[in-house]
């Protein structure tokens, strides 16, 4: 494995991770919007 396999999947991993992120702020966002969720409970 050379040091750029490493990087790629480091960068890979970070990719994901921020997908993930936003895709969890967008639901929150919805469920309170749709008011399932007070808007006191999501800071």
């Amino acid at each position: 494995m050379s040091a750029e396999d490493g990087v790629g999947r480091e960068r890979r991993l970070a990719l994901n991770e921020d997908w993930a992120a936003t895709t969890a702020g967008l639901v929150l966002l919805a469920l309170v919007l749709a008011k399932i969720l007070p808007g006191w409970l999501v800071p």
